[in-house]
C-alpha cells in the first residue's frame, strides 16, 4: 500500500486541539469475502494510525462489497434464477447492525486508538443498505447513516435510508457525518448536514466504472474533483472523499460477473474503478489526492481553524441564509411500512351472545 502523507504526529496530546490529523483509504474490498475483507481493513487501519492518523475514512460499501458488473439477472419485466441465486450469495455476505462485524470494528478503532468511519453493506432483515458506520478512538459504536437514495441501478439490490440516520457527531475532533456516492449531488441533503454543523464532511463512494480507453474517463476525474470541492466551499468544511481502486481481477470471473459492452476489452489487471480520493479543506484548497493511481492512503492535517474562517466568507445556513424566503423541512423520525397498535388501546372483544336452553 503507497501512501501520500504530512509528517507522522505526536498523538499524546490534547484530543480537542484545532488540528487533525486525517487519512483517507483508497481500495478495493475482498469481493463477498467478508472476514477476509476484515482482515485486510484492519491491517490499512494500522498503517494509517502507525503514520499518526486520528480519523481514518474507508470507501463506500467497503465491508460486503460493491457489486460493480453485476446485474443480479435483472433486466425491464425479467427477474432471472440465476440473478436470486447471487443476490442471496451477497445477501450472506452483508452485516448485522448490531452484530460480531461491528463489534470487531469498534474493537479495531479501540486498539488503534482512530475515530474510524466504514462504508458497509448492511442487512436488515431481507433487505440490504449501503450504510456507513461511525466508531470513536475508544472503541464505541457512535451510529449510522443510511444512504437515502441509491444510485441507478443499486435501487435494484439496496433499500432506502430515512432521515433518521443522517447523523452528525460532536466529537473531540470536530463534528462528522457522512454523505455517500452520488447523495453528494443532493442540495437539500447537503443543506440538512450543514444545518447540523458539520465540520468534517466525509464523502464515502464506490465511484463508477472506469476503464483507460473510455473516452469519457478525464471528464470524470474533473467533475468529481469539482463537486467535492464545490461541497466544501459551500458547507465551510473539509472534505473527506474515500473510493475504492480496483481491478478486473478484484471481481468474479465471467459467467458470475460481467462487465457489459467492455468485458471482452479487459485484461486481469484492467482498472474498473480508478480510485480518485481527495481530501479537500473549507477555502476549496486540495490537501491530498485526487489519486488515480493505485490503493493508497492519502494524508492531510486538518485545521478545524479554517471553518470559521472560510464561514466568515460564506455561511450557508448561518447569516447568508434567508429562512424568511427560503427554508427547508428534514422529516428526522424513523418511517416503517407497516405499524401496530397496541391491543391493550382496542375495546375487549365481544362474544354475541347465545341462545339458551
Amino acid at each position: 500500500m503507497s501512501s501520500q502523507r504530512t509528517p507522522p504526529v505526536n498523538m499524546g496530546g490534547d484530543s480537542s486541539s484545532a488540528t487533525v490529523s486525517a487519512a483517507v483509504v483508497q481500495a478495493a474490498s475482498v469481493f463477498c469475502d467478508t472476514p477476509a475483507t476484515l482482515n485486510k481493513a484492519e491491517g490499512l487501519l494500522a498503517e494509517a494510525a502507525s503514520c499518526g492518523a486520528q480519523l481514518v475514512v474507508f470507501p463506500e460499501a467497503f465491508i460486503g462489497g460493491y457489486p460493480r458488473g453485476s446485474n443480479f439477472g435483472v433486466s425491464i419485466g425479467v427477474r432471472a434464477a440465476k440473478g436470486k441465486e447471487e443476490f442471496h450469495k451477497y445477501h450472506a455476505s452483508a452485516i448485522d447492525i448490531p452484530g460480531p462485524e461491528v463489534e470487531r470494528l469498534a474493537a479495531m478503532a479501540g486498539k488503534y486508538k482512530v475515530y474510524l468511519v466504514m462504508g458497509v453493506v448492511e442487512r436488515d432483515g431481507n433487505t440490504l443498505y449501503s450504510t456507513v458506520l461511525f466508531f470513536d478512538s475508544l472503541g464505541s459504536y457512535l451510529g449510522k447513516h443510511r444512504k437515502i437514495m441509491p444510485t441507478a441501478s443499486e435501487r435494484i439490490i439496496w433499500g432506502y435510508g430515512d432521515g433518521s440516520t443522517i447523523p452528525v457527531f460532536d466529537t473531540p475532533i470536530g463534528k462528522i457525518g457522512a454523505v455517500i456516492s452520488w447523495e453528494n449531488r443532493m442540495p437539500l441533503l447537503r443543506t440538512a448536514m450543514y444545518a447540523k454543523g458539520i465540520e468534517i464532511y466525509c464523502a464515502p463512494t464506490a465511484g463508477e466504472l472506469y476503464l483507460k480507453a473510455k473516452p469519457t474517463a478525464s471528464v470524470w476525474r474533473d467533475v468529481k474533483k469539482e463537486y467535492m470541492t464545490h461541497n466544501a466551499l459551500e458547507g465551510g468544511c473539509f472534505v473527506l472523499s474515500a473510493n475504492q481502486f480496483c481491478r478486473r481481477r478484484d471481481y468474479p470471473p465471467p459467467p458470475e460477473c460481467v462487465f457489459s459492452g467492455i468485458e471482452e476489452y479487459l485484461q486481469p489487471d484492467s482498472v474498473v474503478c480508478a480510485g480518485g480520493s481527495v481530501i479537500i479543506s473549507p477555502s476549496g484548497v486540495v490537501l491530498a489526492g485526487p489519486s488515480y493511481e493505485g490503493e493508497v492512503i492519502l494524508y492531510a492535517m486538518l485545521d478545524r481553524r479554517e471553518i470559521v474562517q472560510a464561514k466568515f466568507d460564506f455561511d450557508v445556513v448561518g447569516k447568508h441564509a434567508r429562512p424568511d424566503v427560503l427554508s427547508l423541512i428534514v422529516r428526522d423520525h424513523p418511517v416503517s411500512s407497516v405499524s401496530f397498535t397496541s391491543t391493550s388501546t382496542r375495546p375487549e372483544r365481544q362474544e354475541p351472545p347465545y341462545p339458551s336452553g
